[in-house]
């Protein structure tokens, strides 16, 4: 048997003003053909696969198509998508006969001219492998999932954890669904759009209750099924001002049309009804950095709307401004994106005192610029190894970087985006993150995995940004409409679509 892996992920935001080019994916890692096995084996999906492979009794033959990895951020350029659709459709074009191809993607990849690139890939995918070989791919659960990108695969399998602390185990998940196609089963997929567009902050799965954890213990029950192949539930990067923004339910069963549609209508609902429970409770900036200042022990202050890992530029001080009102005993951790700051405090030398502008340089939508007095501290690179949230033994590099230090306030600058959030990355800039007074995580939901056991107040707040949480409050010119909750609905009701590869594979 011969299989063949890959990935293409990135997460669009279209708020976001910078543009993520082709430089983006070759400085987060490029793997091609060997390299991709030999790189990828205990990391995140393609990790999970290969370690499901190896469980399976007949030897399989293994080839690598390409890794094209890129941090979020903005809208992907022309050039840039077609870079990436030459990489995979090339890689596939020089395959031998292969019997099956299993991609990890993140689905919710956006281009200048292409607002569905993961469709276009899988489309042209299929295109390359034929009808009858199996095509099964990974998605993240803020994946926009188009009727493109269902009736190109076989199958689509969503990790069903916000954090998302399960990538590894969805790619395990993906590699046994393409296993029982290859051993027969025929795919059905039910399909829903949901006209709805949900805020991450209250979608944690791991809370004791909500709607959020509800959905994941049923779609995890659901699994269970013996005529269930997978299901899920997207809902959605919310900052992609597209046509076909809104969320989605999948259900794949092994030829059972009835009960794919049944458990997806019931799933759309569900969702449906439980669509306001998503909705946070923010607190505006001088009320939440007053109360982290009053509260004894570690406060993380969630400022959603820089969030890089929801493709924010990285470089807000709204918060900033306002944290530099007050001393902190025992330190505030604040974090910024800007290349230029760490190459002039790499300029000037560990000790050095500069006057700074900072911020606003990334963002100039709706970010601000303030200015001050900083001393280099700390020069460092930014390397590590995340766990927990979107990583499993996932290698970062976000380049050389500094700790500037002004007053009891550590800014901690990097050259490239990443994880804003991660404990691993101040503890590269010589920082114990939970012994801090306060800490402002560039996250709205996954930091909670890392944070939530040692902070003593976790506050979700209000600021401006590419990642509002807010969002229906910002013009969107290209979404849908009504699409709540920007509009009211009052008449929706599922009616899932069917897509069957089932005659194909006959």
């Amino acid at each position: 048997m011969h299989l063949a892996i890959g990935q293409i992920w990135q997460e669009t935001n279209t708020l976001n003003p910078v543009a993520t080019t082709r430089a983006d994916f070759e400085s987060m890692g490029v793997l091609r053909g060997a390299d991709v096995l030999r790189e990828m084996r205990g990391v995140n999906e393609l990790g999970g696969a290969l370690a499901e492979i190896e469980t399976w009794p007949n030897p399989v033959q293994l080839s690598g198509l390409v890794r094209l990895p890129a941090w979020p951020s903005g809208l992907i350029s022309r050039e840039t998508c077609d870079w990436i659709v030459g990489e995979v459709f090339t890689a596939v074009e020089r395959l031998d006969a292969v019997d099956g191809v299993l991609l990890a993607l993140h689905g919710a990849m956006a281009a200048d001219g292409c607002p569905d690139v993961e469709g276009a890939v899988l489309t042209g995918v299929r295109e390359r492998i034929g009808e009858g070989v199996p095509l099964v791919a990974s998605l993240d659960l803020h994946a926009l999932v188009t009727p493109a990108m269902v009736a190109a695969a076989d199958a689509l399998v969503l990790y069903h954890c916000a954090p998302h602390i399960d990538v590894f185990e969805t790619g395990g998940r993906a590699a046994r669904v393409l296993r029982r196609i290859l051993a027969g089963a025929q795919p059905v997929t039910a399909y829903q759009r949901v006209p709805c567009v949900l805020p991450p902050e209250n979608a944690d799965t791991q809370a004791e209750e909500g709607a959020s954890p509800g959905f994941k213990r049923s779609l995890i029950d659901l699994e269970t099924a013996p005529s269930i192949l997978s299901a899920g539930i997207a809902t959605v990067q919310p900052w992609m001002d597209i046509p076909d923004l809104g969320s989605a339910v999948i259900v794949v069963t092994d030829g059972d049309e009835a009960t794919a549609a049944d458990e997806c209508r019931r799933l759309a609902d569900s969702l449906w009804r439980q669509r306001e429970s998503y909705l946070p409770e923010l607190i505006d900036i001088e009320p939440a950095v007053r109360a982290a200042h009053q509260t004894p022990g570690l406060v993380v202050l969630s400022d959603a709307a820089d969030a890089t890992t929801s493709g924010a530029a990285g470089d807000s001080v709204w918060l900033l401004e306002e944290i530099l009102k007050y001393d902190w005993d025992r330190g505030a951790l604040v974090t910024l994106v800007a290349p230029e700051l760490v190459a002039a405090a790499q300029c000037g030398g560990c000790g050095a005192e500069m006057d700074v502008e900072l911020g606003g340089r990334r963002d100039n939508r709706f970010g601000k610029t303030i200015t001050g007095r900083v001393t280099v501290e700390r020069l460092f690179e930014s390397q590590f190894v995340l766990n927990g949230h979107i990583g499993k033994n996932m290698p970062i590099d976000m380049g050389g970087s500094a700790v500037l230090r002004m007053g009891t306030v550590a800014i901690v600058a990097t050259t490239l985006s990443g994880p804003h959030f991660a404990p691993e990355l101040f503890q590269a800039a010589g920082f114990d993150p939970f012994n801090a007074d306060l800490l402002v995580a560039k996250s709205p939901c996954g930091f909670r995995a890392v944070y939530q056991n040692h902070a003593a107040a976790m506050y979700s707040v209000r600021a401006p940004g590419c990642a509002p949480s807010d969002f229906w409050n910002y013009q969107f010119q290209q979404r849908p409409q009504p699409l709540w909750p920007w509009e009211s609905i009052d008449d929706f009701a599922p009616a899932p679509q069917l897509f069957s590869r089932a005659r194909h594979l006959s």
